[in-house]
């Protein structure tokens, strides 16, 4: 065998042994510990080069890089995207230091294994997002199923009360009655059905979540609904000093719908916004149309959403709020009347700072 060939092969075998190790760290890869993997196949890349320790490995893909070898200012190198769903979402550069290296000394195999190496990454980074995704809809299947649960004892705890809790306003306002020109009695009374009264609303936002309140619904344009809440808040906002900004391009986003309960979702969710804002924060209101649905976006600047908070956010008595300034039912009631209408309301965190309401109700 010639020296030429013996070197070749050599090189082959350097190649190849790289494909297993890559496919190696791949397979047994935990996205826990994405960054031991990453660190691994720089590794494995730079000892099946030529020039194993003058060349350096720079893999970056999403938000995560490693590098391993020597790095200069002035590099020949050769490179090779990694791609995501189709999309560019990485690369892998090798290099060599240009001053004792051309880019003719990079061989047309090495440029072939870089390829198949990003091939293999962008696979294992798909796999992952697949992961996460599918661990996400769980999440979200078994929140929603939570919360139909929690709907029906509501309904059931709600129906049980409202017989006994009208007979008590009932007979305190008949005692009342019979007590006028007893002042203490009466006032004791006046005590008593208020509270009644108070009891009955809250028995009215838990019908509301378990989405048993009589609905009349018709065809209505989201647009002016939006508008008018916006104007009956606007005093709120000034108080509190928070700014607002509206970003609806459509004059007219129809649905069906009940327009009383459109209004209490929009009032909630602004009331919300505007409590959680810091001063001269910006709450932004959006709203748009695709085929079949209509979306409604409300982002604030506040602290955002505890991992707690967010599993638990739409659950009827849950609040971040100190307890005079809210019962818990603001946010459970505006899920209970998106439910009726058939659609979906998501929480979630901004990137940036603060929270972002998603509602998505069907056109029809």
């Amino acid at each position: 065998m010639s020296k030429v060939t013996a070197e070749a092969l050599k090189e082959r075998i350097k190649e190849l042994t790289c494909l297993y190790e890559v496919s190696s760290s791949i397979s047994n890869a935990n996205p826990e510990y994405i960054e031991a993997t990453m660190e691994a196949i720089a590794k494995s890349l730079q000892k099946a080069f030529l020039y194993p320790n003058k060349t350096g490995v720079h893999i970056t893909v999403n938000s995560l890089t490693m590098q391993t070898g020597n790095h200069s200012e002035e590099v020949v190198s050769i490179q090779s995207n990694i791609k995501i769903f189709n999309k560019v979402k990485g690369h892998i550069v090798c290099s060599l230091n240009a001053a004792n290296f051309k880019a003719e000394d990079f061989l047309t195999e090495e440029q072939l294994l870089i390829d198949n190496v990003a091939l293999k990454v962008g696979d294992l980074f798909e796999r992952i997002e697949i992961q996460n995704s599918e661990a996400a809809l769980k999440r979200r299947v078994e929140h929603a199923d939570r919360l139909a649960i929690l709907g029906e004892i509501t309904a059931g705890i709600a129906h049980e009360l409202n017989t006994p809790l009208a007979n008590i306003l009932g007979f305190a306002e008949l005692l009342q009655s019979d007590f006028s020109g007893d002042k203490k009695v009466s006032g004791d009374l006046s005590k008593i059905i208020d509270n009644a009264i108070f009891s009955r609303e809250v028995l009215k936002k838990l019908m509301f979540f378990a989405c048993e309140m009589p609905q009349e619904m018709k065809r209505v344009n989201l647009v002016p609904i939006i508008k008018s809440a916006i104007e009956l808040l606007d005093a709120s906002f000034r108080k509190e000093q928070v700014k607002y900004e509206v970003k609806i391009v459509d004059e007219t986003l129809w649905l069906k719908a009940d327009p009383i309960q459109l209004t209490q979702i929009i009032f909630n969710l602004l009331m919300n916004a505007i409590y959680f804002s810091p001063k001269d924060g910006l709450v932004t209101i959006e709203a748009f149309q695709t085929d079949n649905n209509i979306i409604l976006k409300i982002l604030d600047e506040g602290s955002g959403f505890t991992p707690e908070a967010l599993e638990k956010v739409f659950q009827p008595f849950f609040t971040t709020k100190p307890m005079e300034d809210g019962s818990g039912l603001g946010l459970s009631v505006v899920h209970g009347i998106v439910a009726s209408h058939k659609g979906t309301i998501k929480a979630e965190n901004r990137p940036q700072k603060g929270a972002i309401f998603t509602m998505t109700l069907p056109k029809n």
